[in-house]
């Protein structure tokens, strides 16, 4: 058998496969943000302040964002805040927390973004130049840089929000394991859902985007990658699921995590007077407080998130 890799090692997929990196959620005020997801049991990260390099050879320069994350042995959830009014990165996020605070970006993990970028060109999408992102984060040695490339297509082009790429070029500098113990038990993001008025249109665009090939579990369109499942769901299906209304659509509603400890997470949820939708097989939906928005579904470690429905 082969040596376990390092978990920050194992976050990129093979080369020639992609996977479910990270959601974010854009939020107004990271520090209620941040007491809902504590409420919930996750561990976050201090705030970091992101910066990033538009075109190569350019300067780095401040990106008007924040964030923190919440970090698994398998992917993660990122906050996301604007700090400024000034850069068109902030201004954005401020524009899609108007149609609500929540969830709006899915990133594939690449190992080679320039891969994808060349892909998503071929596929008429426009992907623009490649983003070199960084932020600044402690270790337990002193402060380090987290550096990533990011590919994105112009807004509006993937009408459910910020759908991008990203490779992580450091990636043991934010999977630091005093950061992914969570009294929930969460250890992975599992699946990301979709709220969109016509799913098989949806998931043909996503396949497109991904070079992966459609799939269906009962009834309900998906794309697998290697790691991570979108899960495509009607209005119809999400509020009978759910109990709740798209606030918009399209709308990316909520995410899959995987849990070692279910009893530990749903614990935290009643604790904190969480609304919570008992799904069957161990699963539970909690409803998230307003200052994050969305749906986040737990699981036994070792379900399959296509038995959701």
């Amino acid at each position: 058998m082969p040596p376990r890799l390092p978990v920050h090692d194992a976050q990129a997929p093979p080369p020639g496969q992609i996977n479910l990196d990270h959601v974010a959620h854009f939020v107004p005020d990271v520090d209620a943000g941040s007491a809902a997801f504590e409420a919930m049991g996750f561990t976050l990260p201090p705030f970091s302040l992101q910066k990033h390099r538009l075109a190569p050879g350019g300067p780095v320069v401040p990106a008007g964002t924040g964030n923190r994350t919440i970090m698994f042995r398998a992917g993660y959830v990122e906050m996301l805040a604007p700090v400024s009014r000034e850069t068109l990165v902030a201004q954005q996020l401020w524009t899609a927390i108007q149609r609500y605070t929540g969830i709006h970006l899915i990133a594939f993990g690449t190992p080679d973004a320039t891969v994808d970028h060349a892909r998503l060109a071929r596929e008429g999408f426009g992907p623009q130049p490649t983003v070199a992102l960084q932020r600044s984060l402690g270790t337990p040695e002193g402060e380090g840089t987290a550096r990533f490339a990011v590919v994105r297509v112009p807004p509006g082009t993937m009408p459910e929000g910020r759908i991008q790429y990203c490779q992580h070029l450091t990636p043991e500098m934010p999977w630091q394991p005093r950061w992914m113990t969570h009294a929930n038990g969460a250890v992975g993001l599992a699946a990301v859902i979709l709220c969109v008025a016509e799913p098989e249109e949806a998931v043909a665009r996503y396949a497109r985007f991904s070079g992966l090939t459609p799939m269906q579990s009962n009834g309900v369109p998906l794309i697998q990658t290697q790691r991570g499942q979108f899960l495509f769901l009607t209005p119809v299906q999400t509020t009978r699921v759910f109990g709740v209304m798209p606030p918009a659509l399209p709308w990316i509603a909520g995410y899959v995590i995987a849990t070692h400890d279910i009893g530990a997470a749903r614990a935290a949820c009643v604790r904190h007077h969480i609304e919570t939708i008992d799904l069957g097989a161990g699963r539970f939906a909690a409803v998230t407080p307003p200052a994050v928005g969305g749906i986040i579904v737990f699981q036994q470690l070792g379900s399959p998130a296509r038995a959701l429905l």
